[in-house]
């Protein structure tokens, strides 16, 4: 879906901060300055959707996640829905820390809340004192609230998309130190610096969020839908070399008993 300014310039994507608390490494994303607060070039932010959307693509063609994050008030749903239609992991509460740089301490989180359901599933939890299955689930509850989105991430993402760089530094921090791409929605108090794709918007407003993002994840969508075809073609072609084989050796066996 190409990147519309018109549909942009509605959702208010163009509205940064105000001008005394910008980042001067912003500079070249700002048009102007209007009543105090600085207004970002919607042309620039088109361009940037696209070269981010293209990447994005490549990234879930090949089979890896991307691990969208956004704790702050505005994102947190609809990121927890965009992500979640497209099946990649989220973090939309505190970020775990050491979630990649100590990623081993946490998938043995993800294993604990999977041994709790086969506790559950097996009777085993109804064994226990009332005492007991009350701690279980408050730990069962702790977990999913935090780590539920990621149970089926078993290796780390392939990139990081974050809405507000600023909140999410320590995210940010840990992505830098293992080299994972960086996407994110950068508004004009922070430093682009810190990461690869930026997209200049306002990361605050609702209807930024979501209207950035319903790009983003339609191209991840659309690199998705490639993988899906590209293994459809490759089983075709798996069963074209398989045919041709049977009828080989059926005509072998005719041969023999002709014999």
């Amino acid at each position: 879906m190409a990147v519309e300014v018109k549909e942009l310039l509605e959702a208010g994507v163009h509205f940064g901060h105000l001008t005394r608390k910008w980042d001067p490494n912003m500079a070249p994303y700002v048009y102007m300055e209007r009543n105090g607060i600085h207004i970002i070039n919607l042309y620039k932010t088109a361009v940037k959707i696209d070269e981010a959307g293209a990447a994005l693509a490549k990234i879930a063609a090949s089979g890896r996640k991307i691990l969208f994050v956004a704790t702050k008030k505005q994102a947190k749903d609809i990121v927890a829905e965009k992500a979640g239609v497209i099946n990649m992991p989220y973090i939309t509460e505190r970020w775990p820390g050491g979630m990649l740089t100590n990623f081993i301490t946490i998938r043995k989180a993800v294993k604990k809340m999977a041994s709790i359901d086969r506790m559950k599933k097996d009777g085993t939890f109804q064994t226990l004192s009332k005492k007991e299955r009350l701690q279980v689930d408050r730990l069962r509850a702790k977990l999913e609230k935090n780590l539920g989105s990621i149970v089926d991430m078993t290796r780390l993402p392939g990139a990081l998309f974050v809405v507000d760089i600023k909140r999410e530094h320590i995210a940010i921090k840990e992505a830098q130190k293992l080299n994972i791409p960086i996407f994110a929605m950068v508004d004009t108090n922070s430093d682009p610096r810190q990461v690869d794709y930026v997209i200049p918007a306002n990361d605050d407003a609702s209807k930024s969020i979501d209207k950035v993002l319903s790009y983003v994840t339609e191209a991840i969508a659309a690199g998705l839908a490639d993988r899906k075809a590209d293994k459809d073609t490759d089983l075709e072609e798996d069963d074209d070399v398989v045919a041709p084989t049977k009828k080989r050796a059926s005509k072998l066996v005719v041969t023999d008993e002709e014999e």
